[in-house]
């Protein structure tokens, strides 16, 4: 195979074919962007060209135009003979394609058509892009064409090198004879304890193993520098209503600070396509998405979906909404790929999809997201976010739509935190709810599907707006969905500077406070009593039977604990109060699990 022609020796690395690659590829390049790279871009390059090392971490937010460092760097290393073959490793068959084209831009040829069975690439290419299961599947392949010539391996979103033990070991065979390597990530890192191939970890004042990083450029500098979009997260809450599989009635508000097991039911009743909270959030998110598009003509809004079946359900709720079939992307569809690329380049209103969009998919014109499922890592909820922060030119905002539930919210309102990846951990991450826990707390063991005389069930939601979340600030209150004060926050324009959101969002919440409080006082009766104690036994009784079968007691010993730890007389006879002692004792005990 033959390398790229050399030019001058005396020539820089900015001086060549890749200075034409836009650093916004595929759309234009930035506002008043005099210069083809971003400062960040430069500043990352003249750092690696200062010692040249032979593995090296670049972490850029979403958006940032990691895929024109990236290609930039391997050009120069093509120019002084330091390489003669690249190979990308990339998370997705999606990816593969989009990375061959944008190297085309640069002047670099990828062949993302290669196949393990092909053993070799054509020599009239520079190298090829894989996926991380397609060297796991035959590594021994990548090896001998790694050995082959001195070679540069990108290793695009490099955390998944530690999906598996199996893709990780097969990595590090491939690729570990590489001449250079370059690690390249957008989000924050794994939050298991798989080490990540080719990254240095170092130990902290705490003994602490963390990833160290050699480049780091996150999203809080990305937004000063104007290069990544402000994003609003609107929060929704409301009363959920739904049955265990023990039988059990249970009711919550969204929101509230319950325990791990009711916000997970709760949470699970709201993204229920047959309930009014998922159908008034698509409905409110539809509205945002035509005010956006007052002022970006072309904006999109993408829904993230926690199946297949659901995905397909929320499409047929947007169709009836906007009258338009929205664009539906199925990881396990051979045409998902023509479709993401389609939508990208074309005016429809919306997308749904189950993960395939959620990490390095370009759509440049999406504003308006939901998050319509239960993953809660903060892995995956950065990849989501990402896929809205890529800016096209200045003033444009994101907006994305979530339950208001705590997991989301702490994830939302920590966006700019830069992460590192720690192989030891004292307790879970950041408190946060793990996805695993999550899908069993859903399914249940064995035991309790053999013993279970019902299915779970969702009953009943209702919708109400929360409030936004914009950086570290939050404004609004609990107001009903379509009225004018939820009208105040999804109304505003879709083109601004962040701080004239922050300045905007101000004056909204001043105005809201004022109009609720200048309301005349409702006048309806409050809810009987009984209709009260009713639900607080019911929830007690649920909260028993989960202390009860944790500990493998009885019922009547779970209550009798609370009754003496509380005070009071039987339920039957508890006062309100009384109940809700026992409520709040026993969700403290649940917690402790």
């Amino acid at each position: 195979m033959t390398s790229l022609p050399h030019t001058r020796a005396d020539e820089h690395f900015g001086s060549w074919a890749a200075d034409h690659l836009s650093p916004t590829y595929p759309e234009r390049a930035a506002w008043g962007t005099a210069q083809p790279l971003r400062a960040w871009q430069q500043e990352a390059l003249e750092q690696y060209f200062r010692t040249e090392p032979r593995d090296f971490l670049a972490a850029a937010t979403p958006g940032a135009g990691k895929t024109t460092f990236a290609l930039r760097l391997a050009s120069e290393l093509l120019r002084r003979g330091a390489v003669h073959r690249i190979t990308v490793v990339a998370p997705t068959e999606h990816l593969k394609q989009q990375w061959a084209d944008a190297a085309h831009k640069a002047g670099i040829r990828l062949d993302p058509d290669f196949s393990n069975g092909d053993g070799d690439y054509p020599r009239q290419f520079h190298g090829v892009v894989v996926t991380y299961a397609q060297v796991a599947a035959r590594a021994a392949v990548h090896e001998r064409i790694t050995r082959s010539a001195p070679s540069l391996v990108i290793l695009d979103e490099v955390h998944h090198a530690g999906d598996a033990l199996s893709w990780g070991e097969a990595v590090l065979e491939a690729f570990g004879p590489a001449t250079r390597r370059l690690s390249l990530t957008g989000t924050p890192f794994r939050s298991d304890t798989a080490p990540i191939p080719f990254v240095e970890y170092v130990r902290d004042e705490r003994g602490i193993r963390t990833s160290r990083t050699d480049y780091a450029y996150g999203y809080d500098a990305a937004l000063r520098d104007s290069v990544v979009r402000p994003v609003l997260f609107m929060a929704y809450a409301g009363t959920m209503q739904w049955r265990t599989s023990m039988g059990d009635e249970m009711k919550a508000t969204l929101g509230h600070g319950d325990t791990k097991d009711i916000t997970n039911g709760a949470w699970r009743t709201a993204l229920d396509p047959g309930g009014e909270w998922i159908q008034q959030v698509l409905r409110s998110a539809d509205v945002r998405l035509t005010h956006v598009r007052h002022t970006v003509p072309d904006a999109g809004g993408l829904v993230i979906a926690t199946d297949q079946a659901q995905a397909r359900q929320y499409a047929s709720l947007l169709h009836s909404i906007t009258g338009q079939e929205p664009t539906v992307v199925l990881s396990d569809d051979a045409g998902a790929s023509d479709r993401i690329g389609a939508f990208a380049q074309g005016q429809q209103r919306w997308m749904v999809a189950v993960r395939m969009v959620s990490e390095g998919v370009d759509v440049p014109r999406l504003a308006v997201g939901v998050y319509a499922t239960n993953s809660s890592t903060p892995l995956f909820f950065a990849q989501v976010v990402g896929r809205f922060v890529r800016s096209r030119k200045r003033g444009e905002v994101a907006t994305m739509f979530l339950p208001s539930v705590p997991p989301l919210l702490a994830l939302a309102a920590e966006l700019e935190r830069q992460r590192d990846h720690a192989l030891d951990r004292e307790q879970d991450d950041d408190q946060l709810l793990d996805d695993d826990l999550m899908a069993a707390a859903e399914q249940g063991d064995r035991e309790d599907r053999e013993a279970a005389p019902f299915t779970w069930e969702p009953l009943e939601s209702s919708a109400t707006f929360d409030r936004v979340l914009f950086g570290d600030a939050e404004f609004g209150q609990l107001v009903e969905p379509a009225s004018e004060e939820e009208l105040d926050f999804i109304g505003i324009p879709g083109l601004l500077d962040a701080e004239e959101v922050s300045d905007l969002l101000k004056r909204r919440h001043a105005r809201q406070a004022a109009r609720i409080r200048d309301r005349p006082p409702n006048q309806e009766a409050p809810e009987p009593l009984y209709r009260n104690m009713r639900e607080e036994r019911q929830l007690l009784n649920s909260l028993v039977a989960i202390v009860a079968k944790r500990r493998g007691e009885a019922h009547a010993l779970v209550h009798a604990e609370s009754r003496r730890i509380c005070g009071g007389p039987p339920v039957a006879q508890a006062s309100l109060q009384q109940l809700r002692d026992r409520i709040h004792y026993l969700r403290r005990v649940v917690d402790r699990r």
